[in-house]
């Protein structure tokens, strides 16, 4: 299985990529329906899955034009079968089915928060061929997947080992953002917008609360939202459409955005250090926030600290592929197989039973 096709329909991204030996993407080809949902103020999921019925098939073909050799040279097809909506990941599985089953090719399940991890491992497009590649990242692992509708700390021995040590207890850090991006008369998605207006304000100018959760890895961002809130009514009281130019947004931005990030990042170093880790990754959407990896790096110094290229941050296909290139036969799937919108990653007991061996 050295070429994979990919299908990613998880949420509002209608993607589909070729990569081969699961680092060398071939082609990346992904369909945004951000335009299509801005109006809402998030994704509708009835319309994210009539977009997909309508997009997909295009952007398969153009993935597959990519190739040499087209379809002839594809030698399994991955999807996501979950997390997501459930009418957006049926779009995708039940394609995938119809393709693999035609041409007699494998089909293999990923999971999407798995996939975001395997980012890591793609040779950004673009890179100079004459240019070694980065080595793979070395094992033990610690991930923070981190998006807007996760918050993971996932421990990595392998491929094959891999457990989710801490996580979100109420909000994601990215559903946060967004949520407060909102508040402030942000658009829709409003994790880069935040971003780029606390480029313009200064972090220490208001103080946010912080759920620190000692004696677990897990996060909680609902009473920062909340705290949030209560600062935009204390400037503009409860009307029904307030006044924002009240608003100081972008010292809102930057003191909302440093809260976050440095919750982030307290628990990642504490977990890193617990379990002598020699790799620090970055996953998901929120990880192609600057200021995060930023903190990152200077806090973990002298670990590792590895993400992917921005445009690989955010839901692709190539991702999917890399996951299930190096998931190998675990990854294989019935023709029965189904979407699971809740699908998570496998979580311990116990955390302290892992520590054996590291």
């Amino acid at each position: 299985m050295r070429t994979i096709l990919a299908i990613e329909t998880s949420c509002d991204e209608t993607a589909a990529a070729v990569v081969v030996a699961g680092r060398h993407i071939v082609a990346n080809v992904v369909a945004s329906q951000v335009q299509l949902h801005r109006k809402y103020g998030g994704v509708f999921p009835e319309l994210a899955s009539r977009e997909h019925v309508r997009v997909l098939p295009l952007v398969v073909q153009e993935a597959i034009g990519a190739l040499t050799g087209g379809w002839s040279a594809v030698d399994a097809v991955a999807v996501t079968h979950g997390p997501g909506l459930a009418g957006s990941l049926l779009v995708g599985v039940n394609f995938a089915k119809g393709i693999a089953f035609s041409l007699g090719l494998p089909l293999l399940a990923l999971n999407h928060l798995l996939s975001h991890i395997y980012a890591n491992w793609l040779i950004p497009e673009g890179q100079d061929p004459a240019e070694p590649p980065e080595p793979e990242p070395q094992f033990p692992l610690l991930v923070l997947v981190v998006s807007g509708g996760h918050t993971d700390l996932v421990l990595m021995r392998d491929h094959e080992h891999y457990y989710t040590i801490g996580q979100t207890i109420d909000d994601a850090a990215g559903e946060a953002l967004d949520k407060v991006a909102r508040l402030l008369g942000l658009p829709y998605p409003g994790g880069p917008e935040i971003e780029r207006a606390a480029a313009h304000g200064v972090p220490d100018a208001i103080q946010f609360p912080r759920a620190r959760l000692r004696g677990t890895y897990d996060f909680s961002f609902s009473g920062i939202k909340t705290a949030a809130l209560r600062l935009v009514q204390s400037y503009t009281g409860d009307e029904q459409e307030p006044d924002l130019s009240r608003l100081p947004i972008a010292n809102i931005a930057a003191a909302f955005q440093e809260a976050v990030v440095q919750t982030l990042v307290e628990k990642t170093v504490e977990a890193a250090k617990a379990f002598e880790i020699r790799e620090v990754l970055l996953a998901g959407g929120v990880a192609a926030n600057g200021r995060l990896r930023e903190a990152m790096k200077a806090a973990l110094a002298p670990i590792p600290v590895r993400y992917p290229v921005r445009r690989l941050c955010t839901d692709n296909a190539a991702m999917v592929a890399a996951a299930a290139y190096y998931q190998g036969d675990r990854a294989r799937a019935p023709w029965e197989l189904d979407v699971y919108p809740n699908l998570s990653l496998p979580r311990v007991a116990s955390v302290p039973e892992l520590s054996t061996g590291y």
